[in-house]
């Protein structure tokens, strides 16, 4: 791996923050399977005793981990976080909501040169740590990259095995359609009900954005939003989704020139039966002015507790697809993205063989605030379909 100076010194090679949470908890269990035999990793949170009942049961799983670090640290005590940061070449962090969490940590690795990762599907937060860190993280060669989970690699990766199956050099239009079958956590839901209730602030920070990311080079490219239509491609209903993944995706092609000179990205949830569709539309509306209210947002909240998740027989039994139709050159090619439980499973191993790719990998000379194809791209896809996401070509046409 291509480390700055002295990163390439540190005690850890990665540290893991939030490991006593639910998702924390499956991603430090991936870690004990999968790590290489000689890495030096820790554990950091706030409760040594629940640090160390990690650290037990990680034991079971591989016996090495019964000697593993425990390091302390609190987002309301910057100086804990300096001190991992300090520490470690890669910290990855499952500690939300982002917003309300996040920013100490991201502050602590861009100061420090250390190569940061989170699960965030916060537009607002990832826009803020751009204005406010990615300056810093450039001048010391730290890679903050965000939406290392379902949020957004899927889309982002997907969208990158896309464009290397058309030609060279041309303009390229892909639409990206998720579907699947899952349950979100607590914590999940109380970061999107934070975000919906800021929509005011997350609009403003975008345009903030906006105005201070440098010129473009002379390429093109754009998200587009869409509107609800059927598919005859993939014979279903799209509904256009409101997540941060096309912004993510966008973001690798205005960084990335073999995405080619004129680069858009439209992004859906298939659903079979138009009533559904209907019904989602007048859902997410009501949902979206509802939480605009805070007492109607904090009984909306209470259904679903922070630090709660879905059970291991109903993660087994979830899954998910993301299907790619893309043309360019002259030619349109349908590719997917598959894998299994989405939001915990699979979100745990996408982050834990992001940290691992950024800790072990060569990867391409970057940094400042990155996405997961910017910062890895072939390496990590390579990684994930070893881990049994797939990635494949269902049909190409001229």
């Amino acid at each position: 791996m291509t480390s700055p100076d002295p990163a390439a010194r540190r005690t850890f090679d990665l540290v893991l923050f939030g490991a006593t949470g639910f998702t924390g908890g499956l991603t430090a269990d991936y870690l004990a399977a999968n790590l290489p035999g000689d890495a030096r990793w820790a554990l950091a949170g706030r409760s040594r005793a629940k640090l160390e009942a990690v650290r037990e049961r990680l034991a079971l799983i591989n016996p090495a981990a019964a000697d593993l670090e425990l390091l302390l640290a609190d987002t309301a005590e910057p100086d804990s976080l300096h001190q991992i940061a300090e520490s470690a070449r890669v910290v990855a962090t499952t500690v939300g909501p982002y917003l309300e969490h996040g920013e100490p940590l991201v502050a602590a690795c861009a100061a420090a040169g250390t190569d940061y990762l989170d699960l965030t599907g916060e537009p607002e937060f990832i826009d803020r740590m751009y204005l406010n860190h990615h300056a810093t993280a450039v001048r010391t060669g730290a890679r903050l990259v965000h939406a290392c989970g379902f949020d957004s690699i899927p889309h982002d990766l997907g969208a990158l095995f896309t464009v290397k199956q058309l030609p060279d050099a041309v303009p390229v239009t892909i639409r990206g359609v998720m579907r699947g079958n899952m349950m979100i956590s607590g914590g999940t839901f109380h970061s999107g009900l934070e975000q919906m209730s800021r929509l005011p602030r997350m609009q403003q920070a975008a345009a903030a954005r906006k105005k201070a990311e440098p010129q473009s080079d002379g390429r093109r490219a754009r998200a587009r939003a869409g509107v609800p239509r059927r598919d005859g491609a993939l014979g279903v209903w799209l509904l256009p989704l409101p997540t941060v993944d096309p912004q993510i995706v966008r973001r690798s092609a205005a960084a990335r020139a073999d995405y080619g000179p004129d680069f858009t990205y439209s992004h859906y949830v298939g659903l079979q039966k138009l009533r559904t569709l209907a019904g989602a539309i007048a859902g997410f509306g009501a949902f979206v002015t509802a939480v605009q209210v805070p007492p109607l947002r904090r009984l909306i909240g209470r259904r679903l507790p922070q630090g709660e998740g879905p059970s291991e027989e109903r993660r087994a039994s979830s899954w998910f697809t993301v299907d790619f139709i893309g043309t360019g050159g002259g030619k349109q090619v349908h590719t997917q993205v598959r894998g299994g439980d989405p939001g915990y499973g699979e979100t745990a191993k996408m982050l834990a063989e992001s940290a691992m790719c950024l800790a072990f990998d060569d990867n391409p000379p970057t940094s400042g605030q990155v996405t997961t194809a910017t910062a890895m791209g072939e390496n990590l896809l390579r990684r994930l379909s070893d881990a049994g996401i797939s990635f494949s070509v269902i049909e190409e046409k001229m």
